[in-house]
């Protein structure tokens, strides 16, 4: 029997790691054996160690996106068969990744087609960035070409999901529901929340009744694609804390995020995700925070319940802006806030760059040719 492959794609921010957590709860409870990869440029993912925290075998691709480690991507299902055997593999693609369709879905249709059943693509939306980039509210936003790859993404999307209805009144999510439906008519609109569990049965349950559609992929300029990409700087550390004494481990995390986040809107930097989890030494015990825009405010999506002494810090930030700066940014806040707790930080794992060139294995203009 195939199994379901269901990609959910989404620009840096718009909530797909807790999505795909809530998508792979209720495959769960219904008896269905998930797996779940994630993709990033470099290692060290917050998304990899949440997913790992709620029990679900993971898979992590990293060096580049779904596209460009293609091989990558099949022999990580391979492996999680191999211990497993998921009826479903859930993928979530680097954020600032498109033409999924054509380098990612097409290929594994034409070349795997016999071990999986292909699910719409599904492409989130934050809806506070989605109003500003329509021009619906002011505020800040990214240039002309990292916009470009916002809107590649939902130009191929067959389900559009506008994730975190729980920020939108009415009036603010019928407005937006009109622009997506009048600008992207080849997808369906869904309005979910992650978070408060919304209306997911709805998304879910077209995902489970549908395949991809087979029309053409759509034309991308990889030039101008390249380009807005490189604008997004990058960074991923991973860092071992050990204090004097136990320290509020929840607090360090947001005192963190506040202080890179006050630098970054001084050198008028726009944020696309600032994430981190702060894990004990011992226990299964774990803090998560997410900041998803420059003018927006730190939020724990998991709180400690106790006090730390020694654990391990993971950060991925992705800011419009020179990664050589957020790398300054965040070693100087870290001793400033590791000092208040008095603790001593080394880095393990620190990478910071702007993403290369995206060079797809395959591409594919339709579902049956290359």
């Amino acid at each position: 029997m195939s199994a379901d492959y269901i990609m959910v794609g989404g620009f840096l921010g718009a909530g797909k790691t807790t999505a795909m957590l809530r998508l792979a709860e209720h495959l769960t409870e219904r008896g269905r054996r998930v797996g779940l990869i994630t993709n990033d440029q470099s290692h060290g993912l917050v998304d990899t160690s949440l997913v790992a925290a709620h029990g679900y075998p993971v898979q992590e691709i990293t060096g580049g996106c779904f596209c460009c480690r293609f091989n990558s991507l099949t022999e990580a299902a391979d492996r999680l068969t191999r211990d497993g055997r998921p009826d479903v593999f859930l993928a979530e693609p680097v954020g600032s990744c498109t033409d999924l369709r054509a380098t990612v879905q097409y290929p594994l249709s034409r070349l795997y087609g016999h071990d999986y059943r292909i699910a719409p693509l599904s492409v989130l939306v934050d809806p506070v960035r989605a109003r500003r980039i329509f021009g619906l509210e002011p505020g800040r936003t990214f240039s002309p070409k990292v916009l470009y790859v916002y809107a590649k993404q939902l130009e191929e999307a067959d389900l559009i999901i506008i994730n975190k209805s729980d920020l939108l009144t009415s009036d603010q999510q019928r407005t937006l529901e009109k622009v997506l439906h009048d600008r992207y008519l080849q997808a369906e609109v869904f309005t979910v929340s992650a978070r408060t569990g919304a209306n997911l049965d709805t998304w879910f349950g077209r995902l489970a009744a549908a395949e991809l559609a087979p029309r053409r992929a759509m034309d991308v300029d990889y030039d101008v694609y390249a380009e807005g990409e490189a604008l997004l700087g990058w960074l991923n550390a991973t860092i071992r804390i050990a204090a004097s004494a136990p320290f509020d481990g929840n607090r360090f995390l947001h005192r963190l995020a506040t202080g890179v986040h006050a630098q970054l809107a001084a050198d008028g930097l726009e944020i696309a995700h600032l994430k981190m989890t702060l894990a004990p030494s011992e226990g299964n015990d774990l803090a998560a925070l997410n900041l998803v825009r420059t003018d927006g405010e730190p939020e724990l999506s998991h709180r400690l319940e106790e006090a730390v002494t020694e654990g391990e810090l993971i950060l991925n930030l992705r800011a419009e802006g020179d990664p050589n700066r957020l790398d300054a940014v965040v070693r100087e806040t870290l001793r400033d806030t590791s000092r208040q707790v008095d603790a001593v930080t080394t880095f393990e794992h620190s990478e910071y760059f702007r993403p290369a060139r995206p060079n797809p294995t395959h591409r594919m203009a339709t579902l049956g040719a290359d």
